[in-house]
């Protein structure tokens, strides 16, 4: 592997980047579109949600404009793998050239190595933090040159080094490569570090992955086979996707970087990879992917956000009864009808009855309940209202959301007792008396008449006894009965003829006071619930577009 079409290979050190024009990276329209809805997530949920949920989402917004800026010519591939995997000798075979050292001497890789094919790779190995003298570029022929033309090979420190500086190392530039060729060796391929730390977080990666078994040579007759299918079985137990039979996933076969046998093979693989130039975008719709799956327990939820109308009218319903509404119509009512008797009922009646409440004043203690417990009893029926309400508009939304509608409605909460007070007393009881129907004056001169056929059969049989009149008792004794029967039966249906508008005269003021009640507690809490949650169906419409759903629930 040191020799390409005769020539030698040999490494050129690059110690400086320098100015290249390069052409940046693109993104398709989709990919374009989950970032744009990612960004407008993160900042519609700042308020919402707290940071160290949304720094994953932040990051990888941040990583996915740094590398959009960045060449989209180059694939950067890291070559990541265990003490004693043999990825640095995979590295030097691959370039062709003898670059990372490789040895007993354990940790062997000490920091990260570039290997690039061709210029304009410069910006992106200056993002890997990678220094100019750890940069190379291996010169070989044009032919094997243009096989790997575009292509950025890193050699990672050992993933479990003992070293803690190694392990960030591998950490941090694996959060940043757009590939990773992960070497794994026949006595530690299963190894839990690995998978547990690795792959298993990493399986939504699968089409940026080539998993590659080294040091097949070590193994006898079939089981570099055994060990193979043994391997694939655990990459699937971890989610791992394999591309087998044309699917998209990971890479997985067999080599030995020691012998060069199934060399030939990856560098293949890598050049159709690198040619594609579609990486950079798999990593990052990836990093989306993973991003929003960690942030489905923020915004996915099994139901439809919103307050049913049976919970708007059982608030409205409890404010109402917190404010008195259905007394408050009785007592309209109950003062319509008076007004009806007093306009309506015999002068004689009226005058005894006077008399009565004048002879007999109501004597002893009256019960009525007193005004600090019906105010503590009202401010309860409101704090239980806000409290149910609150409770149906949050049920079933995450966390932060939820706690976000019920502090909305602990907000509009605060001083709505004292608003309905105010509004019980100003929207209650109609100023002045009520409205009198159109039969009221025939009923008001009719009993009039009455009375007055009363006093004229009275005069009249009064004349006659003092001889002032002709004696004749049939006339003025059946304008008396007829006075004396008349009045009370024009006020019995004067009072039958009142109920109905009286009804309608309560009905009405209690409309009146629980549409009041309903808008003050619509203003108050209803509306500032429903905002937050209009808040968290936007946010979950662009978490649907971040995962690619459109169909979100709206």
């Amino acid at each position: 592997m040191n020799e390409t079409s005769g020539e030698q290979a040999v490494a050129v050190e690059i110690r400086s980047g320098g100015s290249q024009n390069v052409t940046p990276l693109a993104y398709d329209g989709f990919l374009r579109s989950r970032l744009d809805a990612l960004r407008e997530l993160v900042g519609l949920s700042r308020t919402r949600v707290d940071s160290k949920t949304l720094a994953e989402a932040g990051r990888v917004l941040d990583e996915a404009a740094a590398r959009r800026r960045l060449s989209g010519q180059h694939t950067v591939v890291a070559i990541a793998g265990a003490t004693g995997s043999g990825k640095s000798q995979l590295f030097n075979a691959l370039a062709g050239v003898t670059i990372s050292d490789t040895g007993v001497r354990r940790p062997t890789t000490a920091a990260p190595i570039a290997c690039s094919w061709s210029d304009g790779a410069a910006g992106l190995v200056d993002r890997l933090g990678i220094p100019g003298r750890l940069r190379r570029r291996p010169v070989q022929s044009p032919e094997a040159e243009a096989q790997l033309r575009g292509l950025v090979l890193l050699d990672l420190p050992d993933h479990d080094s003992a070293a803690v500086q190694h392990r960030e190392q591998v950490d941090r530039i694996l959060a940043l490569v757009d590939a990773v060729i992960w070497v794994v060796d026949p006595e530690k391929y299963a190894d839990a570090v690995l998978h547990e730390r690795y792959l298993r977080p990493m399986a939504g990666h699968a089409e940026v992955m080539f998993i590659v078994l080294n040091q097949v040579d070590r193994l006898p007759g079939e089981a570099a086979e055994m060990v193979l299918d043994d391997l694939r079985r655990l990459l699937d137990e971890d989610g791992i996707a394999l591309g087998e039979h044309g699917e998209p996933g990971a890479t997985v076969l067999a080599l030995s970087a020691l012998t060069g046998d199934g060399v030939a093979e990856l560098r293949e693989l890598l050049g159709q990879f690198v040619a594609e130039r579609g990486a950079p975008a798999r990593r990052i719709s990836a990093d989306v992917d993973a991003a929003a799956w960690r942030l489905r327990p923020v915004y996915a939820t099994g139901r439809r956000p919103g307050l049913s109308e049976e919970a708007r009218d059982e608030f409205a319903a409890r404010l109402a009864d917190a404010v008195g509404a259905t007394a408050a119509g009785e007592a309209a009512e109950r003062a319509w009808l008076r007004n009806a008797n007093r306009a309506c009922g015999t002068p004689w009646l009226r005058l005894w009855r006077w008399c009565l409440d004048r002879r007999d004043p109501p004597t002893g203690p009256v019960m009525v309940p007193a005004q600090a417990d019906e105010e503590a009893t009202a401010r309860q029926r409101v704090e239980q209202a806000v409290r149910t309400v609150s409770e149906r508009a949050s049920a079933g939304l995450p966390a932060p959301w939820a706690q976000a509608v019920r502090e909305a409605a602990v907000r509009g909460s605060q001083g709505l007792p004292e608003a309905l007070d105010e509004l019980a007393a100003r929207a209650g009881l109609p100023p002045g008396r009520p409205p009198r129907p159109g039969w009221w004056p025939v009923a008001v001169l009719t009993q009039a008449a009455m009375t007055i056929l009363q006093v004229v059969g009275g005069l009249w049989l009064v004349g006659q006894i003092v001889g002032f009149m002709a004696p004749n008792l049939g006339v003025p004794v059946l304008l008396m009965m007829a006075g004396i029967v008349g009045g009370p039966l024009v006020e019995w249906g004067c009072r039958m003829a009142a109920r109905g508008p009286a009804r309608r005269y309560g009905q009405d003021a209690e409309r009146r006071l629980r549409e009041a009640a309903a808008g003050c507690g619509r203003a108050r809490v209803l509306d500032p619930v429903a905002a937050e949650l209009l808040r968290y169906r936007e946010v979950r419409e662009q978490y649907g577009r971040v995962t690619g759903v459109e169909a979100a629930v709206r």
